[in-house]
């Protein structure tokens, strides 16, 4: 089968595709063939070998966390599954990955693909949507009334939670750059902020939630933004600082957690339409390295799917 894969790490120039073993399912796994497959900043981040940590990984390596596809085989263990069913879910993230053909992954990992939506905008809900649902669903849910402010509103997990506070009721304001400010509020978000000409922390005041994706200096920044009482939450942010703290507001790390669960609950709000996966590119597998250059510029909208099938 054809993968995207790595034998060292380095820039886009690694990536490989390459004709690989077709794999054999365990007991309790299932092989499927993989329609729809998105990337995720963590793809290139572990394409460079910058997440210490997963620890060394076994190279050569089939990069890649999302999916969406059809099951071809079936182990012996399974039995809520079956050939035929089109399924979706997060690929183990220490094992190989989703960027494929064919992808075997264990059943606790996957869920039936809901009719309503198509293979790439299953593929591009993921990491993306279960880091936004993980965030300001769970660690700090957000309820009507809420002020929320969430960060990187134009990138994929900032567009799902944008829709999400929206639907829940809440006041969404947005930080985007000035090209991406309709794109955000047609999301849902009420205010946007061009945080590359505006100082968001001076200009947004007396949230309730400040959603994180960023890190740095703006995780610190970010508490100028809150009421007393406020939740500051993050995730797979870059290096959270010293100091700069308040003792009248929480700061919060949503967990992500892949699984069953978590995936049947993005595919759920994907089939009422809370979550609509917006989709900026696609590109054929074999075009997967500029699929990573293009992620790696930081200004994508929303999610970018690599179509297998």
């Amino acid at each position: 089968m054809k993968a995207v894969l790595i034998r060292k790490y380095g820039g886009p120039e690694v990536l490989e595709v390459a004709d690989t073993a077709e794999p054999m399912p365990g007991p309790t796994e299932v092989v499927v063939e993989v329609h729809a497959a998105s990337l995720n900043p963590i793809d290139w981040k572990m394409r460079q070998g910058l997440v210490a940590a997963y620890g060394d990984l076994k190279l050569p390596r089939i990069l890649g966390r999302d999916f969406s596809g059809v099951i071809a085989a079936a182990g012996a263990g399974v039995s809520e599954f079956r050939p035929g069913d089109a399924v979706f879910g997060i690929g183990d993230r220490l094992k190989d990955g989703t960027h494929s053909e064919n992808h075997v992954i264990d059943v606790s990992l996957i869920a039936k693909k809901p009719r309503a939506i198509t293979h790439i905008a299953a593929a591009a809900l993921g990491v993306a949507a279960a880091s936004a649902l993980a965030a300001i669903e769970t660690t700090a849910p957000v309820k009507a009334g809420d002020r929320i402010l969430i960060h990187a509103g134009a990138g994929g997990v900032g567009h799902f939670a944008i829709q999400y506070a929206r639907k829940k009721g809440a006041h969404v304001i947005a930080t985007a750059r000035a090209e991406n400010h309709d794109f955000v509020k047609a999301q849902g978000a009420h205010e946007a902020v061009d945080y590359t000409a505006t100082d968001f922390a001076a200009a947004v005041k007396d949230c309730d939630i400040v959603f994180d994706t960023l890190g740095g200096e703006a995780h610190n920044r970010s508490m100028a933004c809150l009421k007393p009482g406020g939740i500051l939450v993050w995730l797979n942010a870059a290096p959270i600082p010293a100091g700069g703290g308040r003792n009248d507001i929480k700061v919060l790390a949503a967990p992500v957690r892949g699984g069953r669960a978590a995936v049947e609950r993005v595919g759920q709000l994907a089939a009422e339409g809370v979550l609509k996966p917006h989709v900026s590119a696609t590109f054929p597998l074999d075009r997967a390295a500029e699929a990573y250059a293009m992620l790696e510029t930081g200004r994508t909208r929303g999610k970018i799917v690599l179509t297998v099938r």
